[in-house]
């Protein structure tokens, strides 16, 4: 079984192609069931009936197997001690009253149902023989936040408790509880599936090539997302959203002034790609600049070329999608 473990922490943007300036064409899709692993895990933790196991053995192997990899570090939950060390891990007080939190404020999920199933209808309405995951959810204790592997899809709702949830304050910074809210479930859901279904080919430490991919992935999930604001689908503030569009110039020239678009550097380029505020650039600068930058350049693609998605996706020369933008925000 693929087995591919997913972290994601930067998101989205928003673009023309499945919008509609009226209505959203795929607003009457049919919702995504969500299988609550979550909450059946939790019964099992929070009672220690072990009759429980194998039921939920059979209805989510594919979960325990993905969970023991990603969170315990054990190959299989026919491992000995897994349930233990499983009962264990989740029992630990801190995280078992997140936990209770956390399946409280998601009992109902009606909404991300009904926003997932209009986001996968728009992807495979541009991707037709891509394969709709079942959809899962599940507690990381703070850990793994999207977990994808094959035919799985789940996201960890511990990681989306708001922002003035009182934990969080404890560790983490502002900049990151932007992404750490309600709205950032369903474009996180999307963008695992497609990080799975299209991963990265090009060079790693190379930052246009991080830049296009990037652009191209948040390109699609704005796509299927049209209602969901540009700076929220970004994972920015407002205001973090604003200063990017006031400081485009500025931002692409000092990447080109500084050689970082093409220089092989993976400690500089990871820089563009991070959360963290880029404070080498400026002091008020938010953090994924290259991730935004990528988006923009991609949206001119598209605008230019009158490329597909299907067709994008298919294109994995990135300077040749640089070249036929025309972008140059001078």
């Amino acid at each position: 079984m693929r087995a591919e473990i997913f972290l994601l922490f930067a998101l989205l943007l928003s673009c023309t192609s499945c919008k509609s300036q009226e209505k959203n064409p795929f607003s009457d899709a049919e919702p995504i069931h969500i299988r609550r692993f979550d909450k059946d895990l939790y019964r099992l933790i929070d009672s220690g009936d072990s009759t429980l196991r194998r039921r939920l053995l059979r209805e989510y192997p594919n979960m325990f197997e993905v969970i023991g990899k990603g969170i315990l570090n054990m190959q299989s939950p026919e491992t000995p001690g897994f349930f233990g060390r499983l009962t264990n891990y989740y029992s630990e007080p801190t995280l078992k009253g997140l936990y209770r939190d956390a399946i409280t404020l998601y009992d109902n999920i009606d909404d991300i149902e009904q926003q997932l199933g209009c986001g996968f209808a728009c992807l495979k309405h541009h991707f037709p023989s891509m394969s709709i995951p079942n959809v899962y959810m599940h507690v990381s204790g703070l850990n793994q936040n999207v977990l994808v592997a094959e035919n799985l899809l789940s996201v960890s709702i511990d990681k989306y408790m708001g922002k003035t949830y009182p934990l969080y304050l404890d560790f983490f910074y502002d900049y990151q509880l932007e992404n750490m809210q309600r709205s950032h479930v369903v474009p996180d859901y999307l963008s695992g599936w497609l990080l799975a279904e299209y991963p990265f080919t090009g060079k790693e430490n190379v930052l246009l090539e991080r830049m296009i991919y990037e652009g191209k992935i948040k390109y699609l999930v704005s796509q299927a997302l049209p209602d969901i604001p540009p700076y929220e689908l970004m994972g920015y503030s407002e205001s973090d959203y604003e200063w990017c569009k006031a400081h485009e110039k500025t931002i692409w020239k000092a990447i080109i002034e500084r050689k970082h678009l093409y220089t092989p550097d993976h400690m500089t380029t990871n820089k563009y790609i991070e959360n963290t505020p880029s404070t080498f650039l400026s002091s008020d600068a938010p953090g994924k600049l290259g991730i935004w930058m990528g988006w923009q350049i991609v949206n001119k693609y598209m605008q230019e070329t009158q490329t597909t998605p299907g067709e994008l996706m298919k294109q994995e020369n990135a300077q040749e999608i640089l070249t036929a933008s025309k972008y140059k925000p001078f």
